[in-house]
């Protein structure tokens, strides 16, 4: 006989006796053996059954919140779902006011500081304005002035193009020749202002198209009607002088066409150049002995010196006629010019064009403008004895 020890599942020692080692008396003992183990068994089933009945109950509470979390998470999928569907909706809502809502940079370019160029930043802001841009809101500006020096317009035009604006304005003919000369190989527009001749300026071609990305507005004067005008208030007159900056191509085919225009009325244009404003005063001093009146054309040189060409002139008694309303009010006796505010608003229009994508510079002709009014200063044509014609606007100090 021998004794064995059974461990059951429980790790405890089962003393299942003395069993005799031979086939029959240990199938017997197997069969106890095994009918316990089977109840033990069945119990550690019953309780295993038990705690996942419990823990299920459990889960159902907790998962509430899991399971409401999970439902949540369904239901919150299916809101973001819903508001991606409906983001997408007011993207591309918004995207379709990305042209007029969309907040752009705008450089404004100035070659020199008088009145008529003032006017036309004036002009082209409220353009842009009414065109759907807003300084303060969607608009941002920067202004800059080169003080007539070619070499601080370059600097200006280079720090706009490094600044990577969304278009630049350029007001007069060497700021918009520097401008699109720094800017032609990036894809900024240019569109400039108070330009007389932009074909002579290679910034258009003969067929009034642009050469690249810029276009804007010409401020050619009507010459013919200007001429019509001196000759009324001084019908004695033959010999008209003219001051200009050989810079300026602009004023330089000015002159040209002023000299072919005369000979219908019976003048005789004298001409004097300049290469800088200190070049003017001895320039006037010269002049003023050879003509009976001086014309001034828009030559930004001349202009920003245009207190000193006054001066001399009165003292001289010759009359000085302008060709815009600013010179008009600081003492030109008359002019058939310009509302430079008007060109300036009309230049701010196209910018907006642009600026929302409706047209592109490189493909929009240069606008002219072919109406031009009589602005007189009475105070000035007395002082020279003279009569103003019917029908002119006083612009007086």
């Amino acid at each position: 006989m021998a004794t064995r020890i059974i461990f059951a599942p429980s790790g405890r020692k089962l003393l299942l006796g003395a069993f005799c080692v031979g086939p029959l008396a240990y199938t017997n003992e197997r069969r106890k053996y095994m009918k316990k183990t089977n109840k033990i068994v069945a119990l550690g089933l019953a309780l295993t059954l038990m705690v996942s009945a419990l823990t299920a109950c459990g889960g159902n509470k907790q998962p509430s919140a899991a399971s409401g979390g999970t439902g949540n998470k369904t239901k919150s999928s299916a809101a973001s779902v819903n508001q991606a569907a409906s983001g997408s909706s007011d993207s591309t809502k918004s995207g379709s006011q990305t042209a007029s809502t969309d907040k752009v940079t705008v450089a404004i370019g100035q070659f020199a500081e008088h009145g008529s160029l003032d006017n036309c930043r004036e002009g082209f802001i409220k353009g842009l304005a009414e065109g759907g841009y807003k300084e303060g809101e969607n608009l941002e500006i920067i202004y800059e002035n080169a003080s007539a020096d070619s070499g601080m317009a370059a600097q200006i035009a280079n720090n706009f193009v490094a600044k990577k604006v969304n278009l630049i304005c350029a007001i007069t003919t060497p700021m918009a020749q520097i401008s699109y000369s720094t800017a032609k190989d990036t894809d900024i527009p240019v569109i400039y202002t108070a330009i007389t001749n932009p074909v002579a300026a290679e910034l258009a071609k003969e067929d009034g198209t642009p050469v690249g990305n810029i276009t804007g507005t010409s401020d050619k004067l009507p010459i013919k009607k200007q001429l019509e005008m001196i000759r009324k208030v001084m019908p004695d007159t033959k010999n008209i002088g003219i001051l200009y900056c050989t810079s300026e191509v602009n004023s330089e085919m000015s002159v040209k066409e002023y000299k072919e225009a005369a000979k219908e009325f019976g003048f005789e244009i004298i001409e004097q150049a300049v290469t800088s404003p200190s070049d003017v005063p001895l320039a006037t001093d010269s002049i003023l002995t050879k003509v009976d009146c001086l014309n001034n054309i828009t030559d930004n040189t001349v202009v920003n010196s245009l207190d000193i060409v006054l001066d001399k002139a009165k003292k001289a008694g010759k009359p000085v006629f302008g060709s815009e309303i600013e010179q008009v009010k600081k003492g030109c006796v008359a002019s058939v010019g310009l509302d430079y505010v008007y060109v300036g608003e009309e230049t701010g229009k196209m910018a907006a064009k642009v600026l929302k994508g409706e047209a592109k510079a490189s493909e929009m002709k240069f606008i002219t403008f072919e109406e031009a009014d009589l602005y007189g200063n009475e105070e000035a044509a007395k002082a020279y004895g003279l009569t103003l014609p019917e029908g002119y606007k006083e612009v007086g100090k």
